[in-house]
């Protein structure tokens, strides 16, 4: 990068910082994208003129409103909730609803503006949204739940619709938080429509929704290393997190002849030097769905296994691979230096954002393969927008049509970043760099096909 186009650059960034104060998730995803797309657009008159990144740095909209709720003891409770639509260049607005209490207006503008282009690079119609409230739904009864969740879809209900902005899971929002939604969805409406998606089986959900997050991680990972001549049999791989998309990312792992050494929660995390096989996963994700209980439960089950406490994360434990599968800024650099210290050679993000920019230039330097959450983790996102075409057509594809689909979509997404990602360098490819620049290039051209709007 020249130094002209480094000082445009950071131009760029405190503009960001200016406009969107105290949000620093949001400016740290716009920056990572911008790093690479400012030396990508060097020469490319018309995106400069008009203000094409610029523009998809600014949300199309942010609804925020007030969600009243009563709890089993009688007591009026107000959560927030918020919409960020941030951009239906190439379709409409798509992307999950967070229930947690660390959500805030930056975590849904950055996980909105990520949406955006990793919605792109799944060659599916979708635009970039990202919705949520800061309540936490652990310790409720399913009767709180419900009653926030019916409270929650009173007022976004205005806001979305099938050909509008189609929402979806994330943290803290599963099949019962979207049967709840949809159910006060259609009683407002009166409408039957494909309005949500991760929907149960019994009213328009898809086959592989619960499983394409991780299994399109390990799927992509898969394809970096077949591009090097690898393969993930015979690799060992440690995995954070412990929920939907750790535990079929483990799965997969384990199908494809790897060896799953670690899982976690926000307690710690288990370390079995035997294998986290297929019996062991089915046992995490009961202990997970059904009782609600914590990964150090895994240690009085399974003889062998240690839990680490205090929070801490599973980047210590020597392996060939790493999936970082929880929640944002889970990997920092000192944990990124860990793992090339002790050999890693690949990573796969299974959440979003889940390695601080610190971390990603470790990865960089060491020229390992590491893949971003939006190539890597599109899988989930990519089986909704299925969804959304069954939901249109009035039917339901076979298990095996949607698990040959996903593998396609995957192995374009890969293809896509190994287009723009190859540096000249050897064998290595920069996936980060690739993903950014295929992703934003499709939104960029349908933007400059509309005019200024």
């Amino acid at each position: 990068m020249t130094s002209s186009e480094h000082v445009d650059l950071e131009a760029f960034i405190k503009g960001v910082e200016r406009r969107n104060p105290g949000q620093p998730e949001f400016v740290q995803a716009v920056h990572e994208v911008a790093a690479d797309i400012f030396e990508f657009i060097q020469g490319k008159k018309a995106y400069h003129e008009y203000q094409i990144l610029r523009r998809i740095a600014e949300p199309d909209r942010i609804i925020s409103f007030r969600v009243c709720w009563e709890d089993d003891k009688n007591n009026i409770r107000v959560q927030r909730g918020w919409r960020v639509q941030n951009n239906n260049s190439i379709g409409p607005y798509k992307g999950g609803i967070r229930f947690h209490p660390s959500v805030t207006e930056s975590v849904l503008k950055f996980l909105a503006f990520e949406q955006t282009f990793k919605n792109s690079l799944t060659g599916l119609p979708m635009g970039g949204g990202k919705g949520g409230a800061n309540f936490n739904p652990k310790g409720k009864s399913d009767h709180e739940v419900m009653r926030f969740c019916q409270s929650f879809m009173t007022e976004l209900y205005r806001h979305v619709g099938a050909d509008i902005d189609v929402p979806a899971g994330d943290i803290g929002v599963g099949g019962r938080e979207i049967g709840y939604m949809f159910g006060q969805y259609k009683r407002i409406t009166n409408q039957f429509t494909g309005v949500l998606t991760g929907k149960g089986l019994e009213y328009g959900g898809s086959l592989i929704r619960t499983e394409a997050t991780g299994y399109g991680a390990v799927y992509f990972l898969q394809n970096m290393l077949k591009a090097q001549g690898n393969d993930v049999a015979g690799k060992t791989a440690v995995i954070s997190g412990s929920g939907n998309v750790a535990t079929h990312a483990a799965e997969k792992i384990v199908q494809l002849g790897g060896k799953v050494l670690t899982l976690s929660d926000s307690e710690g995390f288990i370390h079995d030097p035997d294998g986290i096989d297929q019996e062991k996963i089915d046992w995490v994700k009961l202990l997970k769905t059904r009782r609600r209980g914590r990964m150090s439960e895994y240690v009085n089950e399974f003889k062998g296994a240690s839990f680490t406490g205090g929070g801490a994360r599973p980047w210590g434990v020597k392996a060939d691979v790493a999936l970082p599968c929880a929640t944002q800024n889970e990997l920092n650099g000192a944990d990124a230096e860990t793992l090339v210290k002790n050999g890693v050679i690949a990573v796969s993000e299974g959440a979003n954002m889940p390695t601080d920019l610190a971390g990603v230039k470790v990865f960089k330097d060491a020229r390992i393969l590491y893949a971003p959450g939006k190539a890597a983790n599109a899988g989930g996102v990519a089986v909704s927008g299925l969804e959304m075409s069954q939901n249109s057509g009035r039917r339901a594809w076979k298990e095996d049509e949607l698990q040959g689909l996903l593998l396609d979509i995957m192995a374009n997404i890969h293809a896509s970043c190994l287009e723009y990602g190859k540096t000249g360098e050897g064998k290595y490819v920069d996936y980060v760099r690739g993903a950014n620049i295929a992703g934003f290039k499709k939104v960029a051209d349908a933007m400059l096909a509309y005019g200024v709007v």
